[in-house]
């Protein structure tokens, strides 16, 4: 009996360490932040951070466009919200927040103008 309480001791203690999923996705934004951003994409594209709203469990991803996509009638022509949700759907690297109906956004910026936003794009659970 006192074996059985002591391995259930262990047990509790050994689930109380795991952090949370916001934990979890909180850290590992600012991980990939730091040691990979800022990271060309593409020619066009950079990422210049990803950020955890915990409040609404939302992964924020930033994004800056230079050269040919940094212009508006570039982005407009493009289907991009369609594009992003085709992505999503598709990343499995991000299986565990989708099924626990996690958001993401997606922010791109211009390079020539950082106070301007190109494209604002939420995604929920009903998107992917």
């Amino acid at each position: 009996m006192k074996k059985l309480w002591v391995l259930s001791a262990i047990m509790l203690l050994m689930t109380a360490c795991q952090e949370s999923l916001e934990d979890r996705c909180a850290r590992e934004a600012q991980e990939y932040t730091r040691k990979n951003c800022p990271a060309k994409m593409d020619n066009n594209i950079i990422l210049d951070s990803l950020t955890f709203e915990r409040e609404t469990h939302t992964v924020h991803y930033y994004y800056r466009l230079t050269g040919f996509a940094d212009q508006d009638s570039v982005v407009k022509n493009l289907d991009a919200v369609n594009v992003l949700k085709r992505e999503l759907r598709n990343t499995t690297t991000l299986k565990l927040y989708k099924d626990n109906h996690y958001r993401f956004a997606y922010t791109y910026r211009s390079e020539k103008d950082p106070e301007k936003v190109l494209l604002d794009v939420l995604l929920t659970d009903k998107d992917y």
